[in-house]
């Protein structure tokens, strides 16, 4: 099974990673949201979308919202909070999905670059590029790949709900390569997470493969400038051809 698909369906995954909050996600979109406007019913796609804390305020903003997710436990999840104009559907990214359907295409917290092969990430581009509409967005929140491995903290113990959670990152052939190993209820557990360093040029040529005209980069949830060495965030802004 390939990392992503064991690792997201887990329960540590989302104990792990309980920090995220929704104050971030709405600050985000709403910048998002104020810098690109789009009329009342437009059709968003939330891909990767976990278990729906962006495609939910987003169908509260009055979009039509559908979220994908390769993991049933997150679909199962948010499926609760379906609606008229919010859905949530298993949906594996590298494969096409509605033809020409979107006017906003995102793609949240570096869900992107977890594949083992090249084509595999262009698979993903050519599917996101197919689902949307002409001059439709793609936005694509992806971590600054340049400041994370210049900033990696190899080794790290985090205590979350009584689990002692053995945190060791490396970078390995072009790839972020975070290990976690912990115990819980007896048992021994390891999980790990890869995610390919792309930096700005080679997603920009990516995007002109696929037709996706690059629009903006900004460097964090505030929508400030990209700096390559400082920012937090890689955050692209691609609009359909």
């Amino acid at each position: 099974m390939e990392w992503f698909a064991h690792w997201f369906d887990s329960e540590y995954y989302h104990i792990l990673y309980q920090h995220r909050n929704d104050q971030e996600a709405q600050f985000f979109i709403d910048n998002v949201l104020a810098t690109y406007p789009q009329e009342k019913n437009s059709t968003m796609l939330d891909l990767a979308c976990g278990k729906g804390r962006h495609s939910i305020y987003l169908s509260k903003k009055g979009f039509d919202v559908t979220g994908v997710d390769l993991s049933e436990q997150s679909i199962a999840h948010a499926s609760q909070f379906q609606q008229d104009h919010l859905h949530f559907f298993v949906h594996d990214m590298r494969r096409k999905f509605r033809s020409n359907y979107f006017d906003v295409i995102f793609n949240f917290f570096t869900s992107f670059g977890y594949f083992s092969k090249e084509i595999e990430h262009h698979l993903t581009l050519e599917g996101m590029s197919y689902g949307l509409k002409k001059n439709g967005l793609l936005v694509i929140d992806f971590m600054n790949a340049i400041k994370a491995e210049k900033n990696l903290v190899k080794k790290e113990t985090k205590e979350i709900k009584n689990i002692t959670f053995n945190i060791k990152r490396k970078v390995e052939k072009k790839y972020i390569v975070k290990s976690i190993a912990f115990s819980d209820k007896g048992k021994d557990f390891y999980f790990e997470e890869r995610v390919r360093g792309f930096r700005l040029y080679e997603i920009a040529r990516m995007f002109r493969k696929h037709g996706l005209d690059l629009l903006q980069v900004y460097g964090d949830y505030d929508l400030s400038p990209f700096e390559p060495e400082q920012s937090n965030r890689m955050i692209l802004v691609a609009q359909k051809k």
